[in-house]
């Protein structure tokens, strides 16, 4: 059945508090797309992130971010006041997220939540522990010892601790117990929110898209409580990180610093972790887009403490066997495969063997430096096993990305597109409707490109930092005639879902 999407982060609603979050604007967005025929809201990666902000580099795979928790639900329980709340500053810009307030604000109006929840007596936070104590409690510590030490990085941190020593592991949990009950109790308030979200876009006919990258960051929970499954020496240092080579478009690559697997312990346990993880995805999100997916083909290992990824080389991944073995333990799930960039044919194939679709994105189709490459992102060339996309949180907006293209380049989209008009005004029209109208089985907007704006608007710009995952909707931005015409487009190309 074809079907269409919106691509929108949860920090991106609108919300009164600093941040998008599961707030009422997240109950208004899933009214929107059931009024506009979308059968998928596709978001982020849910988990807290660390330094640079970035949802690709968490502190933990399967915790979720403490800013996404409502306010506002914290107040109708009477953890805490509106008083409380509305004297925070979280900043004035109702069009950017200040993260550097939104850490210095939110944290201490959780812990009062916290004091006054008294967490421990809830039946139903015990019943949380229970089913979900695998992770969270590793995860609490390791967020409690963090801050017992500054905030540092746990490599920093003193070699006991460090290698998670027994003596070491309950001298911590005793003394920082409330600490570490804190950090439980808001993976708790969390999941509450989430699922309680989740359950009405399920109500009104929504599914969620997740996001998940295939590797995790070096600084978290998961590489600190579970060194054996990634490429550290003795002293849990990595031996090699993750990126990518030097290509045309990163002279020097990429170098991401994300720890490599040692797979043949993965395949040794049946690739328990990764079956653990995605299990838990799929208590979260109705569909999984992973990213990087070529990196289960092969993957670019860079030595560590290279300043650039040039003395990369390429290494086996596990190939099909993970997921026959994900199949295996899960049943069919429905994943997105993220098979963008430089795709070979062993790539190819992969994807191909899992069943899983791959990802086209309109704006590299009309890249006159790749025209090899291009062709496969040109909508006639679509197989029906594929999603569409006009760009991604890690591409510019589609009239940015116009703006900026060459004059050669913006002839190649009139030509493609049929159009002949004096103006290229509002010229990302035509481009929406290009993706829809293909015959990929789904088709994914992200919201930035219904409403026309331009870079000002950009998520991302991959290898930089400071300015990334700040941008936000504002209240009353989706006007009911633009959810009509979201609407209206979707009926023209047999996209509705209601």
């Amino acid at each position: 059945m074809r079907a269409s999407g919106i691509l929108l982060p949860i920090s991106s609603l609108p919300s009164k508090y600093g941040i998008g979050c599961f707030s009422e604007s997240a109950y208004q967005f899933v009214d929107q797309l059931k009024e506009a025929g979308q059968k998928y809201w596709q978001i982020l990666p849910l988990g807290p992130t660390s330094y640079g902000d970035s949802p690709y580099q968490s502190f933990s795979t399967f915790a979720g971010n403490p800013y996404f928790i409502s306010l506002e639900e914290l107040i109708e329980e009477g953890t805490l006041t509106k008083q409380e709340c509305d004297q925070a500053d979280f900043g004035k810009d109702e069009r950017h997220v200040d993260y550097g307030k939104l850490y210095k604000e939110r944290f201490p109006l959780l812990r009062k939540a916290y004091v006054r929840s008294k967490i421990s007596e809830n039946p139903e936070f015990h019943r949380f522990m229970e089913e979900n104590g695998y992770w969270v409690r590793d995860y609490a510590i390791f967020m409690a010892v963090k801050a017992f030490f500054g905030g540092k990085s746990w490599d920093q941190w003193p070699e006991d601790i460090r290698k998670r020593w027994g003596y070491a592991m309950d001298y911590y949990q005793r003394k920082l117990y409330y600490e570490i009950e804190f950090y439980e109790y808001v993976q708790f308030v969390f999941l509450k929110q989430w699922n309680r979200l989740k359950e009405y876009a399920h109500q009104n006919g929504v599914q969620i898209i997740g996001d998940i990258p295939i590797y995790v960051a070096y600084d978290s929970a998961d590489t600190w409580a579970n060194p054996e499954l990634f490429q550290l020496d003795e002293e849990n240092l990595p031996s090699a990180v993750a990126g990518c080579p030097p290509d045309g478009f990163a002279a020097d690559g990429q170098l991401w610093g994300n720890p490599l697997y040692r797979w043949e312990y993965h395949r040794q346990t049946g690739y328990a972790w990764w079956v653990s993880r995605l299990a838990y995805c799929y208590q979260l999100y109705d569909m999984v887009r992973i990213d990087h997916f070529r990196g289960f083909d092969e993957y670019f290992s860079i030595p560590y403490g290279d300043k650039t990824a040039h003395n990369g080389h390429w290494e086996k991944g596990p190939g099909i066997e993970l997921f026959w073995r994900v199949k295996e333990c899960l049943g069919e799930k429905e994943v997105i495969a993220e098979d963008l960039g430089y795709v070979t044919d062993s790539v190819r194939q992969l994807v191909r063997d899992t069943g899983y679709p791959g990802m086209k994105v309109l704006e590299f189709a009309f890249d006159s430096r790749d025209t090899g490459s291009a062709n496969d992102y040109l909508p006639h060339n679509y197989p029906k096993n594929s999603v569409v996309y006009t760009g991604t949180h890690d591409n510019e907006t589609l009239t940015g990305w116009f703006e900026g293209i060459l004059p050669q380049e913006r002839q190649m989209v009139r030509n493609y597109l049929n159009n002949h008009r004096d103006s290229d005004k509002e010229i990302y029209w035509d481009m929406v409707c290009t993706a829809m109208q293909s015959v990929s089985k789904l088709c994914v907007i992200p919201i930035q490109d219904y409403l026309g704006y331009g870079n000002e608007a950009r998520m991302n710009q991959p290898s930089t930092l400071g300015e990334n995952w700040k941008w936000r909707l504002k209240k009353g931005e989706l006007s009911e005639e633009l959810i009509q015409k979201i609407k209206n487009i979707t009926m023209w190309y047999g996209r509705y879902y209601g």
